[in-house]
């Protein structure tokens, strides 16, 4: 009998305290706060003001070839790089940043950090183009600039009524004239059409002679390039990286906006962009892993959250596919930056980002990286276009693709497209 009763107690102890253990996780659970879009924002609004930052302020004040830290690839030489890596920066944070400096001025305290970014471009730009400044960037050697040249514009098409129309006079002759000087060079025969013909489409844009060759060139060769299930070559050999990101398909679409705005290319010739921008986008969230990773794959990873572009001007754009909501895109990419920027080191002491991918890994930086480069990671930052109160950011959170489909969820099949 004693032997019964110690084996009752046992069992009511182990019981009492699976049930208190049980009570205690659940009160522990509950006390979790709960992240909201509002959090999600704030959080992506302080980390691009982070990561751009100290490119706008510093061309504000001429003092961005000063303070911009070099750093290059092992075994390759900085003289190269310092012709060109200046402009790298300031196009590619120009075109990341562009949406949200787009939106009207309020009186929160995100309002008040986007005009104090918006000013400061402003007048870092007209810095940019004067050729008795400091901060004189270099359109007129070298073929890199042809790139960058790019990405300004893609700004400039983003966001024209805040970065182009206040400027002044003398500031957009100077810019249109910059534009002019790439056309004595050439670059690689790939995604680079692309970056010689949004140049000549922005030319047009501001009411300025374009070079119809350049345009009809890049318009061809990129649809030559197609190979279907929203994918395109980068050149006429495929490469598995993610160049349809980070280059093609947003520029590919504001490059066919503007040629269908000014009847140079039929309706369906954007509207096709855009339905393969679209279906690249499933791809995109469905490589965010349940944990908050996507595969280091292909070349210029150090490019790390402009990965996420395509994905991100869809949203924008208000095109997400009817399966993929608002609020799992903006959960799976959050979760992203915070495994890539809370845990890995991405910047130095100054706050300049550091050649890598998680922290400093400079031995996997490309032989065209250098620091300038870095600033494609702005590119991921699209959705801070759409303003707060967008489903984007009020919707509660929700589980992406991947976390649906390992841990049991439901989730959409998926089958091969044909644009």
């Amino acid at each position: 009998m004693n032997k019964l009763k110690h084996v009752f107690l046992t069992a009511l102890i182990f019981v009492s305290a699976t049930v208190v253990t049980q009570a205690q996780s659940q009160k522990k659970t509950k006390q979790n706060p709960i992240v909201t879009g509002v959090q999600d924002r704030e959080y992506w609004v302080n980390l691009l003001y982070k990561i751009s930052s100290p490119v706008i302020l510093n061309l504000s004040n001429s003092t961005l070839k000063k303070n911009m830290p070099l750093e290059v690839p092992p075994g390759q030489k900085p003289d190269f790089f310092k012709k060109v890596t200046y402009l790298e920066a300031v196009g590619r944070t120009m075109a990341g940043v562009a949406p949200w400096l787009a939106l009207p001025d309020d009186d929160t305290k995100e309002g008040q950090m986007r005009k104090t970014l918006r000013t400061a471009l402003l007048k870092g730009i007209a810095n940019a183009v004067d050729p008795a400044n400091p901060d004189y960037l270099n359109f007129r050697t070298e073929s890199q600039p042809i790139v960058d040249a790019a990405y300004m514009a893609q700004a400039f098409l983003r966001a024209p009524k805040a970065l182009w129309e206040p400027l002044d006079a003398v500031t957009k002759a100077r810019i249109a004239e910059e534009f002019k000087a790439l056309r004595t060079r050439s670059g690689a025969y790939n995604n680079w059409l692309l970056f010689a013909g949004i140049n000549e489409v922005f030319l047009l844009s501001i009411g300025e002679q374009a070079d119809p060759v350049r345009i009809e060139f890049a318009k061809r060769k990129i649809l030559e390039w197609y190979q279907g299930d929203g994918w395109y070559s980068d050149g006429p050999s495929f490469s598995m990286d993610y160049y349809n990101s980070y280059v093609i398909h947003p520029m590919l679409v504001d490059f066919f906006k503007v040629l269908a705005d000014k009847k140079r290319v039929p309706i369906e010739m954007y509207d096709t962009a855009v339905k393969r921008m679209t279906r690249y986008s499933e791809f995109s969230e469905r490589m965010i892993s349940p944990e908050g990773t996507y595969p280091a794959m292909g070349r210029s990873v150090t490019y790390r959250t402009a990965v996420f572009q395509a994905l991100g001007q869809v949203a924008l754009m208000n095109k997400l596919p009817s399966q993929i909501s608002p609020a799992q895109v903006r959960s799976g990419v959050t979760i992203v930056m915070h495994r890539m920027f809370d845990q890995c080191t991405n910047f130095d002491k100054d706050g300049w980002l550091v050649l890598g991918f998680c922290g400093s890994q400079p031995g996997i930086a490309d032989v065209y990286t250098s620091t300038g480069s870095l600033y494609m990671a702005t590119l991921g930052f699209l959705p801070l276009g759409l303003p707060a109160d967008n489903a984007f950011w009020t919707a509660p959170a929700e589980d992406w693709t991947a976390k649906k489909a390992w841990s049991g969820q439901p989730f959409k099949k998926d089958y091969h497209v044909e644009y």
